[in-house]
Formats: structure tokens, sequence, C-alpha cells
């Protein structure tokens, strides 16, 4: 059975035990790993072998030297399917991948199946298409949340590769990595419970009332674009087409019309739950429960009633 090789950018999120689930219907799953990660949790979703790829000339650079090592990697290896994260290092790899080895490229793909035929869900989210490579093998970056990771023990073994890159992948350097801050809140794209705010929350300092709302339930904060345009909150925290993709089991909200955009990164949530003071506001065509009100009357109440039950 041929190796499908699953990309690990850095550490293992839960996009990676996402792919590691799906590449496991496409042949025997091997893990590229660049830096440090996990092996232990690799090994639990599956992984029969690690490829570890590290050393001063892949973490000194941006993202080419890793696309000449896969690029390598795949040629000797000849894989069924290589897999990587819809993120935007992911996706800069894989095209320049599809480049190195002149082949096909699919992006933004929520299923794979053992063919290689991948789902896309397209047209911010209005329509789902087939595609196939038809030049070369499988790559495919795979958007988070499409699918429910699965665990199936493997014990892989590790295998150092020799790193050698050309100056042209050395051009440019980083000179410098800072860790940004994290909160208590999950991560947006991989929390349960996920509570956003649209224009109808009114200014920055309102925010504080999403907030509030999502610390209760345990979740995380995110903002519609029209929010974010207007300053209302970080744009990192941005939920639509054009932010994050969010699938929890819970979504809420608050003073979000619905438009396309938005709707195209939160509408594969499990149940979806809407405030706004718009009877016809887009949002309720895809809520399973909906509340006409005031936002600034409908959250309090609903906290002050969270409170009791906690």
């Amino acid at each position: 059975m041929a190796e499908v090789l699953v990309v690990v950018e850095s550490g293992v999120k839960k996009v990676t035990l996402e792919m590691l689930t799906l590449a496991r219907g496409l042949g025997e799953v091997s893990a590229v790993v660049f830096g440090e990660a996990d092996h232990d949790k690799l090994g639990e979703y599956g992984a029969s072998k690690i490829y570890v790829a590290s050393g001063d000339d892949v973490d000194g650079y941006l993202v080419a030297p890793k696309a000449s090592v896969l690029a390598s990697l795949v040629r000797e290896k000849s894989p069924a399917a290589v897999l990587l994260a819809s993120t935007q290092e992911g996706k800069e790899i894989a095209g320049r991948l599809a480049v190195k080895l002149d082949n096909g490229l699919l992006t933004d793909a929520v299923d794979v199946a053992a063919d290689g035929t991948a789902t896309q869900v397209v047209f911010a989210g209005s329509g789902i298409v087939k595609s196939k490579v038809t030049r070369g093998l499988p790559i495919v970056t795979i958007r988070p949340n499409s699918t429910t990771p699965s665990a199936q023990a493997a014990a892989p073994a590790v295998e150092q590769l020799t790193v050698t890159v050309a100056d042209s992948d050395k051009l440019t350097k980083v000179v410098e990595r800072v860790t940004e801050q994290k909160g208590s809140r999950p991560e947006l794209t991989e929390a349960g419970i996920v509570v956003s705010g649209g224009r109808g929350v009114g200014n920055a300092d309102n925010f504080k009332l999403v907030e509030e709302l999502a610390d209760l339930l345990g979740g995380a904060v995110g903002a519609s674009r029209a929010a974010v345009d207007s300053g209302y909150y970080p744009h990192q925290f941005q939920v639509g087409q054009t932010g994050k993709t969010v699938s929890p089991q819970l979504y809420v909200a608050l003073g979000i019309s619905g438009a396309i955009q938005h709707r195209a990164g939160m509408q594969t949530s499990k149940t979806i739950v809407a405030v706004n003071k718009d009877a016809e506001a887009p949002i309720f065509e895809l809520a399973d429960y909906g509340v006409v009100g005031d936002l600034f009357k409908v959250v309090p109440q609903a906290a002050d009633e969270i409170r009791k039950r906690k």
C-alpha cells in the first residue's frame, strides 16, 4: 500500500488529526514534520511513519525550503497523495510543491475519497463540487473543521530527513519570532463553542458582552467581517470566507446579519443560535434557534440564567 504524506506545519493541531483521519482511507499514513511535534499523538491517530525535517535550513527561512524538502521526499517515495492544511502556510507550501513537481493542486477540500477525488465547498458555501487532479498525484489542502478526528493507534517509525536546499530557497530569512500571548479561551478554529459578534454589537466596548457570554459557556470569541472592519475586534478573530472557518457544536451569533461571506465560515456548525433585532436578517434562515430582540437585553438575561445553573 502506497504512503500518504500528511504535512505537519508546527505542532499537532486539530486539523492535523483531521488530515490523519482522512489519510487512512487513502493508504498507509506517514507524517512529515517540520520542527517539533508530538510523535505519540501522531501515532495515536494512525501515522505509521514520521519523517522529521529540522535544522537551520528549514527553521531559519520561510516556506520555500519546506516545499523543496517535500518535493524531494515525493520524488523518492512516490506517495499516493499529499495532504496539507488549508492555512496560509499550508497553501503556500502546496502551491510551491505543485510547481516543483509540475503537478495539479486542489485547495480547501472538505473530504478526499479513496480514488483521490476531493469534495470542495465553493462560492462561499453555496455549492459543492467533486474535483480530481488530472496531472500527477493528488496534492490537496484540507479545510479545518471538515471532519471529526478519530483515533487509530499505530507505532510510528521515525526517520530523520537529510535537508539539502538550494540558495534560491534562502532568499527570505526569518530574523525574529514572536509568540502570541494566549488567553484562557480555546483557540477559535478548534473550539466546541463559539460566540460571535457583528455590527449590531455597536462598538468595541460592547464586545465585552460577547466575551462574557463566551467565558460563561467556556467558548471562543469570534467576529463578523463588518465588526472587524469597524474596529470592534481584532482581525485574527474574524469568522467567514476571508477569515477563519469554524465548526463548533454550538455557534452563537449576536448582532450578525448573516451575509454569505460570514455564513461561509460557520454554516457547518452543529447548532446555530442567532440574536438579532431584524426579523428579516438572513442569519435566521440558517439558525436552529433564533431570538428576535435587542441583544443588549437578551444576552444579559441569558448570562444570568447560565450563572444560576453553574
